[in-house]
């Protein structure tokens, strides 16, 4: 089993990174392998809406994403960690976020891979980014892990906060044995490009 922890800091250090890294220890102790991966210093554009990969399922962006969307693809478990700068996920997890519209066919899927968060901020608005990213894990149709959302200020604040370290790794050690039970969504459910919602065609 493979864990990758998605870094959406542009940080390569701080309080989204440790726990990140704390979580993947919780993994690897449960027998899992991991992966670290940062957008720090990487180029990562939002989507153009340009509608190229509805046909062909290919990204038609040349940038940073295309080395992660393979990391992304062959991983069984994803944890995705956002810093909270202005009341919500910050840009690069959106950008990341919206550059897997590609991922809309079956043999390129997120479905099924269990996912977790780790929310890190100084003030409001860890509450609305996981509601974010748990509605994105929802229409993926991945399986839900646990979370962790800490308030911590300056690079040493999350690594004080004992129950926050200790989640983050339980979080990590949960997702191998969510992984182990093999779910499945019922293939009758085929998952679709869009958000399930009310359209009028």
């Amino acid at each position: 089993m493979k864990i990758l922890g998605l870094s959406c800091s542009p940080r390569t250090s701080g309080n989204t990174v440790t726990l990140l890294e704390q979580a993947l220890q919780g993994a690897k102790q449960d027998g899992a392998g991991t992966e670290l991966y940062s957008v720090a210093g990487k180029t990562i554009e939002p989507c153009n809406a340009c509608g190229g990969c509805r046909k062909t399922g290919e990204c038609t962006i040349k940038d940073d994403m295309q080395e992660l969307y393979p990391k992304l693809l062959q991983a069984d478990g994803i944890i995705f960690g956002v810093p909270v700068y202005f009341y919500s996920i910050n840009a690069q997890a959106k950008a990341i976020i919206d550059r897997t519209y590609c991922f809309n066919n079956d043999s390129k899927s997120l479905a099924n891979k269990v996912a977790g968060a780790v929310v890190t901020g100084g003030s409001l608005g860890l509450v609305s980014a996981l509601k974010d990213l748990y509605f994105f894990f929802a229409v993926k149709q991945m399986l839900p892990a646990n979370f962790v959302a800490a308030y911590s200020h300056g690079e040493e604040g999350v690594k004080k906060r004992e129950q926050a370290m200790k989640a983050a790794f339980d979080m990590g050690r949960q997702m191998v044995k969510i992984g182990a039970q093999n779910f499945r969504y019922p293939a009758e459910f085929k998952l679709r490009a869009i958000a399930y919602g009310t359209h009028t065609n």
